[in-house]
């Protein structure tokens, strides 16, 4: 039996490889010469700029950036040469991710994309060919108002002055959108982004009402939140003369997906899209018997573009069954069979605490993995002995 393990990393708790390692020691306690192929899957979360530069062999840059809450953090972009072009790639959740938000100052009315602003200048200073950027994890909701501000827009009040954008509340305040400062560069350089497809700026499906609950918001910081991004489109509209309401992708990361288009012309990609030329795992998942996959919470967002449903979406082009391995199972998790996965198991084997969670995942994942496969296994052997049976009742 061939298994090929594909999963995602567990938000705030394991990055992509530190869950496949624990699933790759969890087939190996099932069985120690187990056939089983590992492939850490990134979503542009987490992850994503030291994967992508280890994958070709490249080097991770080390910059003092600010940080989602406004204070100065160490964070890095990954660099390397392809074709002859040289590639900065650059993870959102290295600088402005919910990971960096402490627990006790989650407010996405007040969290900044400034950082990721201020990691590209590095990269352009680097004479940069290509820039990838890797949307996912975040803590923010400022719809890339800051790292907009980190290239040289301004935004203006009524009487024209400069109005500091620390969070999305404040786009409220901005009447006018100045882009005389936008630094050059960035024209001749190409962007191109991983996100999350679905996710778009305004309305019902929004960002703010969609993700602005998991970042701390509460149901009145949604309204106010919602309000300044619907704001912050028709200031874009007014400005740049297209909307970016209900683009896709343009929700992606509390919104810098549509600052990135809007201020920096960047190409906004589905994630498992763009992700999938620089990792080739179609052609892995085609040669398993079974593909394993992870995601720290399974719920009804899953189908929509994460990782465990595009890894079923390619292993049912081949015919492959995919058991998914998760930290919780949440609501809607059912609807993850209709995406193309057939069975799913949560790791936690008990009522704990968030904490206590957090520390033993590696130990659950490899537990729920054996499990798994002691599944798999007993009904191929229940399978072999139907078998058995028929051909002695032929004979």
């Amino acid at each position: 039996m061939k298994i090929v393990m594909v999963p995602s990393g567990f938000k705030e708790c394991l990055d992509a490889e530190e869950v496949a390692s624990a699933m790759e020691r969890g087939a190996r306690r099932f069985n120690r010469d187990v056939d089983v192929e590992v492939v850490p899957m990134i979503d542009g979360g987490e992850g994503f700029a030291k994967t992508i530069v280890r994958l070709k062999a490249g080097k991770t840059i080390y910059r003092e950036v600010t940080g989602p809450i406004g204070e100065k953090i160490s964070s890095h972009f990954g660099v390397f040469v392809e074709n002859g072009k040289k590639t900065a790639v650059i993870e959102m959740a290295a600088v402005a991710g919910l990971k960096l938000v402490p627990r006790d100052r989650r407010d996405p009315l007040k969290t900044t994309t400034y950082g990721v602003g201020e990691l590209i200048l590095s990269a352009l200073d680097l004479g940069i060919d290509q820039i990838l950027i890797g949307c996912g994890d975040s803590g923010t909701s400022d719809g890339g108002a800051g790292l907009a501000q980190a290239l040289g827009v301004q935004f203006l009040d009524k009487n024209q002055k400069p109005v500091e954008i620390c969070g999305g509340v404040d786009l409220l305040q901005a009447k006018y959108i100045d882009t005389t400062r936008l630094d050059k560069r960035l024209s001749a350089v190409t962007i191109d982004v991983a996100c999350n497809w679905e996710n778009i700026l305004c309305g019902d499906q929004g960002v703010a009402r969609v993700f602005g609950p998991q970042k701390g918001a509460s149901p009145e910081h949604v309204e106010q939140l919602s309000a300044a991004l619907e704001h912050y489109a028709s200031l874009i509209q007014k400005t740049m003369a297209f909307d970016v309401r209900s683009l896709p992708g343009s929700g992606a990361s509390g919104g810098l997906g549509a600052g990135l288009i809007t201020f920096v012309g960047a190409t906004l990609h589905p994630r498992f899209d763009i992700i999938k030329d620089y990792i080739n795992i179609e052609e892995k998942i085609a040669l398993a018997d079974i593909v394993f996959t992870a995601e720290g919470s399974l719920d009804f967002q899953t189908p929509n573009g994460k990782i465990p449903s595009e890894v079923a979406r390619i292993a049912k082009k081949h015919n492959i069954p995919v058991i998914a391995i998760t930290g919780t199972i949440g609501k809607g998790a059912e609807l993850n069979y209709g995406a193309g996965i057939d069975a799913y198991f949560s790791i936690i084997p008990k009522p704990t605490s968030l904490e206590n969670a957090i520390i033993n995942a590696p130990k659950w994942i490899e537990y729920s993995t054996e499990a798994a496969l002691r599944q798999v296994a007993i009904g191929l052997a229940i399978a072999k002995r139907k078998s058995s049976l028929k051909g002695v009742l032929h004979r």
